[in-house]
Protein backbone atom coordinates (compact mmCIF):
# COMPACT_ATOMS: atom_id res chain seq x y z
CA UNK A 1 0.00 0.00 0.00
CA UNK A 2 1.34 3.44 -0.95
CA UNK A 3 2.49 5.01 2.31
CA UNK A 4 2.54 8.52 0.83
CA UNK A 5 -1.14 8.32 -0.05
CA UNK A 6 -2.17 6.81 3.28
CA UNK A 7 -1.48 10.15 4.94
CA UNK A 8 -4.54 11.48 3.11
CA UNK A 9 -6.95 9.01 4.71
CA UNK A 10 -9.95 10.89 6.10
CA UNK A 11 -12.00 7.93 7.31
CA UNK A 12 -11.18 4.54 8.77
CA UNK A 13 -13.66 2.06 10.21
CA UNK A 14 -14.02 -1.59 11.12
CA UNK A 15 -16.44 -3.76 9.18
CA UNK A 16 -16.76 -7.51 8.67
CA UNK A 17 -17.29 -10.02 11.45
CA UNK A 18 -16.10 -7.66 14.19
CA UNK A 19 -18.80 -5.12 13.28
CA UNK A 20 -21.48 -7.72 12.48
CA UNK A 21 -21.21 -9.34 15.90
CA UNK A 22 -20.05 -12.55 14.27
CA UNK A 23 -16.41 -12.56 15.36
CA UNK A 24 -14.94 -15.69 16.85
CA UNK A 25 -11.47 -16.41 18.19
CA UNK A 26 -9.03 -15.88 15.34
CA UNK A 27 -11.36 -13.69 13.26
CA UNK A 28 -9.67 -10.99 11.21
CA UNK A 29 -10.24 -7.30 11.80
CA UNK A 30 -11.31 -5.79 8.48
CA UNK A 31 -10.63 -2.08 8.08
CA UNK A 32 -12.08 0.07 5.31
CA UNK A 33 -12.09 3.76 4.63
CA UNK A 34 -11.67 6.74 2.36
CA UNK A 35 -8.71 8.77 1.23
CA UNK A 36 -8.82 12.25 -0.29
CA UNK A 37 -5.67 13.10 -2.27
CA UNK A 38 -4.47 16.68 -2.80
CA UNK A 39 -5.42 18.35 -6.08
CA UNK A 40 -1.83 18.37 -7.38
CA UNK A 41 -1.81 14.56 -7.35
CA UNK A 42 -5.36 14.17 -8.61
CA UNK A 43 -4.67 16.50 -11.55
CA UNK A 44 -1.28 15.05 -12.44
CA UNK A 45 -0.61 12.82 -15.44
CA UNK A 46 -0.03 9.91 -13.12
CA UNK A 47 -3.31 10.45 -11.31
CA UNK A 48 -4.29 8.48 -8.22
CA UNK A 49 -5.53 4.90 -7.74
CA UNK A 50 -9.20 4.26 -7.08
CA UNK A 51 -8.27 2.28 -4.00
CA UNK A 52 -5.36 1.50 -1.73
CA UNK A 53 -5.30 -2.10 -0.58
CA UNK A 54 -3.28 -4.27 1.73
CA UNK A 55 -4.83 -7.73 1.56
CA UNK A 56 -2.48 -9.20 4.16
CA UNK A 57 -3.62 -6.62 6.71
CA UNK A 58 -7.30 -6.73 5.59
CA UNK A 59 -7.23 -2.99 4.84
CA UNK A 60 -8.75 -1.10 1.91
CA UNK A 61 -9.24 2.64 1.35
CA UNK A 62 -11.29 3.96 -1.56
CA UNK A 63 -10.55 7.28 -3.18
CA UNK A 64 -13.45 9.57 -2.30
CA UNK A 65 -15.06 9.72 -5.75
CA UNK A 66 -14.92 5.94 -6.09
CA UNK A 67 -16.44 5.53 -2.64
CA UNK A 68 -19.31 7.91 -3.45
CA UNK A 69 -19.97 6.19 -6.77
CA UNK A 70 -20.21 2.79 -5.10
CA UNK A 71 -22.41 4.17 -2.32
CA UNK A 72 -24.83 5.66 -4.88
CA UNK A 73 -25.07 2.20 -6.46
CA UNK A 74 -26.02 0.77 -3.02
CA UNK A 75 -22.88 -1.35 -2.79
CA UNK A 76 -23.35 -3.29 0.46
CA UNK A 77 -19.69 -3.15 1.50
CA UNK A 78 -19.58 0.61 1.12
CA UNK A 79 -22.93 1.25 2.82
CA UNK A 80 -21.73 -0.79 5.79
CA UNK A 81 -18.76 1.57 6.08
CA UNK A 82 -21.16 4.47 6.53
CA UNK A 83 -23.27 2.69 9.14
CA UNK A 84 -20.76 0.74 11.21
CA UNK A 85 -20.48 2.01 14.80
CA UNK A 86 -16.80 1.00 14.89
CA UNK A 87 -15.11 4.17 13.63
CA UNK A 88 -11.40 4.65 14.28
CA UNK A 89 -10.78 7.88 12.36
CA UNK A 90 -13.15 10.50 10.98
CA UNK A 91 -12.14 14.00 9.94
CA UNK A 92 -14.81 16.74 9.89
CA UNK A 93 -15.39 15.98 6.21
CA UNK A 94 -15.92 12.31 6.98
CA UNK A 95 -18.32 13.18 9.79
CA UNK A 96 -20.25 15.34 7.34
CA UNK A 97 -20.44 12.39 4.96
CA UNK A 98 -21.71 10.08 7.69
CA UNK A 99 -24.30 12.70 8.54
CA UNK A 100 -25.70 12.58 4.99
CA UNK A 101 -25.54 8.79 4.59
CA UNK A 102 -29.30 8.51 4.10
CA UNK A 103 -28.80 10.30 0.77
CA UNK A 104 -27.28 7.11 -0.61
CA UNK A 105 -30.22 4.88 0.25
CA UNK A 106 -32.75 4.05 -2.45
CA UNK A 107 -34.71 1.19 -3.94
CA UNK A 108 -31.50 0.14 -5.69
CA UNK A 109 -30.82 -1.68 -2.43
CA UNK A 110 -33.24 -4.38 -3.59
CA UNK A 111 -31.26 -5.06 -6.75
CA UNK A 112 -27.83 -5.12 -5.13
CA UNK A 113 -28.78 -7.27 -2.16
CA UNK A 114 -31.41 -9.55 -3.68
CA UNK A 115 -29.86 -10.12 -7.10
CA UNK A 116 -26.37 -10.82 -5.81
CA UNK A 117 -27.53 -13.32 -3.19
CA UNK A 118 -29.74 -15.21 -5.64
CA UNK A 119 -26.85 -15.60 -8.09
CA UNK A 120 -24.49 -16.76 -5.35
CA UNK A 121 -26.91 -19.34 -4.00
CA UNK A 122 -27.33 -20.77 -7.49
CA UNK A 123 -23.55 -21.15 -7.70
CA UNK A 124 -23.38 -22.82 -4.31
CA UNK A 125 -26.16 -25.20 -5.23
CA UNK A 126 -24.17 -26.10 -8.34
CA UNK A 127 -21.03 -26.60 -6.24
CA UNK A 128 -22.96 -28.95 -3.97
CA UNK A 129 -24.11 -31.06 -6.92
CA UNK A 130 -20.78 -31.16 -8.71
CA UNK A 131 -18.25 -31.12 -5.88
CA UNK A 132 -20.27 -32.04 -2.83
CA UNK A 133 -18.91 -29.02 -0.94
CA UNK A 134 -20.21 -25.64 0.19
CA UNK A 135 -18.43 -22.58 1.51
CA UNK A 136 -20.41 -22.31 4.71
CA UNK A 137 -18.89 -18.96 5.73
CA UNK A 138 -20.03 -17.51 2.41
CA UNK A 139 -23.52 -18.93 2.93
CA UNK A 140 -23.67 -17.27 6.34
CA UNK A 141 -22.74 -13.88 4.91
CA UNK A 142 -25.28 -14.20 2.11
CA UNK A 143 -28.03 -14.78 4.65
CA UNK A 144 -26.71 -11.81 6.63
CA UNK A 145 -26.95 -9.64 3.51
CA UNK A 146 -30.59 -10.60 3.04
CA UNK A 147 -31.35 -9.75 6.67
CA UNK A 148 -29.65 -6.36 6.27
CA UNK A 149 -31.37 -5.60 2.97
CA UNK A 150 -34.77 -6.50 4.38
CA UNK A 151 -34.36 -4.19 7.36
CA UNK A 152 -32.93 -1.42 5.21
CA UNK A 153 -35.99 -1.47 2.97
CA UNK A 154 -38.31 -1.65 5.96
CA UNK A 155 -36.75 0.99 8.21
CA UNK A 156 -34.63 3.20 5.97
CA UNK A 157 -31.51 2.54 8.01
CA UNK A 158 -28.85 -0.16 7.82
CA UNK A 159 -28.40 -2.47 10.81
CA UNK A 160 -24.79 -3.68 10.94
CA UNK A 161 -24.82 -5.94 14.00
CA UNK A 162 -26.84 -9.11 13.36
CA UNK A 163 -28.32 -9.05 16.87
CA UNK A 164 -30.72 -11.90 17.61
CA UNK A 165 -29.68 -13.82 14.49
CA UNK A 166 -26.09 -14.31 15.68
CA UNK A 167 -26.26 -17.88 16.94
CA UNK A 168 -28.19 -19.21 13.99
CA UNK A 169 -25.82 -17.50 11.56
CA UNK A 170 -22.79 -18.91 13.34
CA UNK A 171 -24.39 -22.36 13.18
CA UNK A 172 -24.60 -21.94 9.40
CA UNK A 173 -20.96 -20.90 9.28
CA UNK A 174 -19.94 -24.01 11.21
CA UNK A 175 -21.92 -26.27 8.88
CA UNK A 176 -24.30 -27.23 11.67
CA UNK A 177 -27.44 -26.30 9.73
CA UNK A 178 -28.60 -28.71 6.98
CA UNK A 179 -28.32 -27.24 3.50
CA UNK A 180 -32.06 -27.74 2.97
CA UNK A 181 -32.77 -25.56 5.99
CA UNK A 182 -30.37 -22.88 4.78
CA UNK A 183 -32.14 -22.90 1.42
CA UNK A 184 -35.53 -22.56 3.11
CA UNK A 185 -34.23 -19.63 5.15
CA UNK A 186 -32.84 -17.75 2.19
CA UNK A 187 -35.96 -18.30 0.09
CA UNK A 188 -38.16 -17.07 2.92
CA UNK A 189 -35.97 -13.99 3.25
CA UNK A 190 -36.24 -13.31 -0.48
CA UNK A 191 -40.02 -13.32 -0.14
CA UNK A 192 -39.77 -10.92 2.80
CA UNK A 193 -37.42 -8.75 0.77
CA UNK A 194 -39.98 -8.63 -2.05
CA UNK A 195 -42.66 -7.52 0.41
CA UNK A 196 -40.36 -4.92 1.97
CA UNK A 197 -39.52 -3.55 -1.48
CA UNK A 198 -43.20 -3.20 -2.35
CA UNK A 199 -43.87 -1.23 0.85
CA UNK A 200 -40.63 0.71 1.27
CA UNK A 201 -40.55 4.47 1.67
CA UNK A 202 -37.08 4.69 0.15
CA UNK A 203 -36.86 6.83 -3.01
CA UNK A 204 -36.42 5.28 -6.44
CA UNK A 205 -32.95 6.80 -6.80
CA UNK A 206 -30.30 8.09 -4.38
CA UNK A 207 -29.56 11.79 -4.00
CA UNK A 208 -26.82 12.13 -6.61
CA UNK A 209 -26.89 15.92 -6.43
CA UNK A 210 -26.06 15.94 -2.73
CA UNK A 211 -23.23 13.47 -3.30
CA UNK A 212 -21.83 15.55 -6.15
CA UNK A 213 -21.96 18.77 -4.13
CA UNK A 214 -20.15 17.05 -1.27
CA UNK A 215 -17.43 15.78 -3.63
CA UNK A 216 -16.85 19.26 -5.03
CA UNK A 217 -16.62 20.79 -1.55
CA UNK A 218 -14.21 18.08 -0.48
CA UNK A 219 -12.04 18.51 -3.57
CA UNK A 220 -11.84 22.27 -2.95
CA UNK A 221 -10.34 21.68 0.49
CA UNK A 222 -7.42 19.90 -1.18
CA UNK A 223 -6.49 22.73 -3.54
CA UNK A 224 -3.32 24.14 -2.04
CA UNK A 225 -0.67 26.58 -3.16
CA UNK A 226 2.80 25.01 -3.15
Amino acid sequence: MDGDLREFVIYRCIVGSQAFGLAEPGSDTDRRGIYLPPARLHWSLQGVPEQLEDEAASVCYWELQKFLTLALKANPNVLECLYTPLVELATPLAEELRGMRAAFLSKLVYQTYNGYVLSQFRKMDQDLRTRGAIRWKHAMHLIRLLLSGRELLRSGTLPVDVGEHRERLLAVRRGKVPWEEVEEWHLALHRELDAAYAATSLPDQPNCEAANEFLIRARRTMVREE
